[in-house]
């Protein structure tokens, strides 16, 4: 059991923010006791703090969407964390613009969003689907205050999931029948990441769990087996994990997210000073 009090180190991990430190050692590396059911007792901690200031919870982004990670870093699911109504910006218009003066070491991640119409019940893409209202390209902007980015799974948990915000493109509306269409495309399709007109990197669906919805029912299985947990809820977003590597961005790119095989509008971002 680890010694490390949860709501000091919710505070000292929200200073740290505040101050764009990046030299924070991880609380795994502090002691080796420190868990993922004491990260998540940290975030709860900051969460029950930033509602007491107003802050209102509007959904979740994921970590470690990605199976191939679990056994190298000893987990058995994927991670969660709260975002919040002023760090969700929806794109308006042809670009949507980033100010990053206030972050410590941004990376940008191309993901798919979720919006939840009724709570998830399903275990399969098609029943997923049934509770959802819309889906959306979007960019997880993700924000480290460790030292040279080096963490473990529950020191991503304890330090709210690195979200700093996250930028939401023009939603389609999921229709009843388009889903099974929709189940197969959100398997297979592509996304390009370009940075000022290049290809970066180019991702997949099934680089998030097979499928993004896969996600939102593994998030939905997951949280359930947390006590006293929050569950997944009608009106949340659900960012559904990156489909490429995560890019460092700095001031002056333009970044693009293009899906190919699927009706989702592109998503394009300028990251600008203020």
């Amino acid at each position: 059991m680890t010694a490390i009090d949860p709501r000091a180190l919710a505070e000292e991990l929200k200073a740290a923010y505040a101050l764009r430190r990046t030299d924070i050692d991880p609380p795994s590396s502090r002691d080796s006791h420190f868990d993922l059911d004491d990260a998540y007792a940290v975030q709860a901690e900051a969460a029950r703090a930033r509602r007491a200031d107003g802050r209102v919870t509007v959904g979740w982004k994921v970590g470690y969407a990605n199976k191939a990670l679990w056994r190298a870093l000893k987990l058995d699911t994927l991670t969660w964390a709260h975002i919040y109504a002023d760090t969700v910006q929806h794109a308006a218009g042809e670009a949507t613009s980033l100010p990053v003066t206030s972050l410590c070491s941004p990376k940008i991640e191309p993901e798919v969003v979720v919006k939840l119409k009724a709570p998830v019940a399903s275990t399969d893409a098609a029943g997923v689907l049934e509770s959802v209202e819309w889906l959306a390209l979007g960019f997880e902007i993700i924000d480290c205050v460790y030292t040279d980015w080096k963490f473990q799974p529950a020191d991503f948990v304890a330090a709210f999931g690195l979200h700093a915000m996250l930028i939401v493109g023009e939603p389609q509306f999921v229709r009843h029948a388009d889903i099974a269409a929709l189940a197969d495309q959100l398997a297979q399709f592509k996304l390009q990441l370009r940075r000022n007109g290049k290809l970066v990197e180019e991702g997949s669906g099934k680089n998030a769990l097979r499928s993004p919805v896969l996600v939102v029912a593994e998030l939905a299985a997951a949280m359930s087996r947390r006590p006293n947990g929050e569950e997944l809820k009608a009106g949340d977003l659900i960012s559904t994990g990156t489909l490429t590597t995560s890019q460092p961005i700095e001031v002056g790119q333009r970044w693009q997210a293009i899906a190919e095989g699927i009706d989702l509008p592109p998503l394009t971002m300028n990251v600008t000073p203020r």
